[in-house]
């Protein structure tokens, strides 16, 4: 059913965009109040509206019996069957030749599937939409766009902080398959309600923006056209995107059918979330799961760094048969052991920047880790610096006198090291330097020695 002419109009603010052509003011829907197509939309608007549309949320349904994940999605599958339209078909025969590329997409989204189709089945939206991560990033939860979208849904940053996904340098809530499964089903079932239940009106907003999407009607019905998908004038790659996901949805629904063999997908969770409460070294968190450090990175995509962010989330994705033992050995952990931790004494002319990069950490995991109020420091004093383990910067930084040299022509690592009786390995640690050849006349170098008087 094509959409309600008036609530398309209200529906022309700027629209907001996940991985398509423009960033959106998305005004909440109201049955009172005419809204202006060129009015903003606070953060505390959209909260309101995801804060109203949960409050008449259904209660999640009974585990549905299904003998695999594929069977669960062909069960739910709502658009496919009364669409014919020859851009679908041709897609279709594309995906069929190269039927390598769902074989390989459904290998990543074997540890994140049933976890976003049980939770798009819990919001009653069709199964569809849990094949859209296939479309948007071949369910690679680290793909990253030349727009600098990321993650499995593709969020863009401005979107991403409009839906509270927080991005920092410990964590991107953009590859959390967790936070970003749940701010892009609350972003569809937006769109979907803004455009009065058509789902394929949804997914091309989700793709081109909510604006974009609305003027298309608009001018359609203001010219005597249909307003439907099919029928729009849209940019080439959302005229590609719809189509896209439907071939998806059809050759899954009838893979048996064109002799495509998917990999096994059992209904049942691969994953338990784990609440840790504090900072935890991921190495440390692998080995007290029992599993490889590549299993838990590839669980918690969101974290960057070697350890959790922390200021949170605090919790961790770990496999179903992994989680009780997991969660034993947090208890047997106090925090204060769950991160390697350096001394570092203060110095004249310290500041909390040039300590955090010196570390390979950050101002504010200094901060929480020592509970400062504000950037200010005193020498003499002493600071807990969560250290990666391994690196030689944290063991050498806490003896000898720190040293400024500023390079001159015909300077190199080797010659400044050997000055001041120091490794060139230490010299470029300290100074986070992977190319010698970056070095340039004019820029200051930190080392420490014991030496007062170099050559």
């Amino acid at each position: 059913m094509g959409p309600n002419l008036s609530r398309i109009v209200v529906a022309v603010s700027l629209g907001l965009i996940i991985t398509g052509c423009q960033t959106a003011n998305i005004q909440p829907q109201s049955q009172s109040t005419t809204i202006s197509p060129t009015q903003e939309t606070s953060v505390q608007d959209l909260a309101r509206w995801r804060s109203d549309h949960r409050n008449t949320v259904k209660a999640p349904p009974e585990p549905e019996v299904a003998k695999d994940l594929w069977s669960l999605t062909r069960n739910h599958l709502e658009l496919e069957p009364g669409i014919d339209q020859p851009r679908v078909d041709k897609l279709l025969d594309w995906y069929r030749s190269h039927d390598s590329f769902i074989r390989h997409a459904s290998d990543r989204a074997t540890l994140y599937y049933h976890y976003v189709l049980t939770e798009v089945l819990k919001r009653d939206m069709p199964a569809e939409v849990a094949l859209l991560p296939f479309i948007e990033s071949g369910y690679n939860p680290l793909a990253v766009s030349p727009s600098k979208a990321a993650g499995a849904w593709q969020f863009i940053p401005s979107t991403a902080r409009l839906f509270n996904l927080k991005e920092n340098w410990w964590y991107d809530g953009r590859r959390d398959i967790v936070a970003s499964t749940d701010a892009a089903l609350d972003y569809l079932q937006y769109l979907n309600d803004r455009f009065d239940g058509d789902w394929l009106l949804s997914f091309a907003a989700y793709n081109c923006g909510e604006g974009c999407v609305s003027r298309a009607v608009k001018r359609n019905l203001k010219a005597g056209k249909a307003g439907d998908y099919w029928s729009l004038s849209l940019p080439r790659e959302t005229q590609r995107y719809v189509p896209k996901l439907i071939a998806v949805a059809r050759l899954v629904k009838n893979a048996p059918q064109y002799n495509i063999d998917l990999p096994a997908m059992p209904n049942t969770p691969y994953f338990e979330v784990v609440t840790v409460d504090s900072q935890l070294e991921l190495n440390k968190a692998a080995s007290m799961a029992g599993i490889d450090l590549a299993t838990l990175k590839k669980l918690n995509p969101g974290f960057k760094q070697w350890a959790t962010d922390p200021e949170g989330p605090h919790r961790l994705l770990v496999p179903v048969a992994s989680a009780q033992r997991f969660t034993t050995a947090l208890t047997q952990t106090p925090p204060g052991e769950r991160v390697s931790w350096t001394r570092y004494a203060i110095r004249r002319g310290d500041t909390l920047s040039r300590i955090a990069s010196q570390f390979d950490t950050t101002v504010s995991a200094i901060r929480t880790s020592n509970r400062l109020t504000s950037n200010r420091i005193r020498a003499g004093k002493t600071l807990l610096i969560p250290t990666q383990p391994g690196k030689s910067a944290a063991a050498v930084a806490s003896a000898g006198d720190k040293r400024v040299h500023t390079v001159r022509n015909g300077d190199n690592l080797w010659k400044i090291a050997r000055r001041y009786g120091v490794s060139a390995d230490q010299l470029a640690d300290w100074n986070r330097i992977s190319d010698a050849r970056t070095l340039r006349p004019g820029q200051d170098l930190i080392l420490y020695s014991d030496s007062q008087n170099p050559g």
